[in-house]
């Protein structure tokens, strides 16, 4: 089973970029299919991007759309999601997850999640 560690987190100014990583204990399968989730201070968690490890299509929310990209790295087998023009509403502890639901954006749909990295935008 694949295990998930989150880095990459921290803060940045607003307007700036980040670039966070998910990197799995053992070889991501061909199956497996990544999400970015945040949770945002106070609210709950919610969907940023998905990629399916097969054939990288991605999916992203409305909030990131345009201005993130999230790709996979079969040599360093790893996960990253890119984000621009950051604002005070990206802050938020961020997640990577596991599941097999290709374009999955609901929680329920990934099964192993890493512990987070809380990214902080200051204005």
């Amino acid at each position: 089973q694949v295990q998930l560690v989150e880095s990459g987190g921290g803060l940045v100014q607003a307007g700036g970029s980040l670039r966070l990583s998910c990197g799995g204990s053992t070889r991501i399968f061909s199956s497996t299919v990544i999400g970015w989730f945040r949770r945002p201070p106070g609210k709950g968690r919610e969907f940023v991007a998905t990629i399916a490890w097969r054939d990288g299509y991605s999916r992203y929310a409305d909030s990131v759309k345009g201005r993130s990209l999230v790709s996979r790295d079969n040599a360093k087998n790893t996960v990253n999601l890119e984000m621009n023009n950051l604002t005070a509403e990206d802050t938020a502890v961020y997640y990577c997850a596991a599941g097999s639901t290709r374009g999955a954006t609901k929680e329920m749909w990934y099964r192993r999640w890493g512990q987070g990295t809380q990214v902080t935008v200051s204005s």
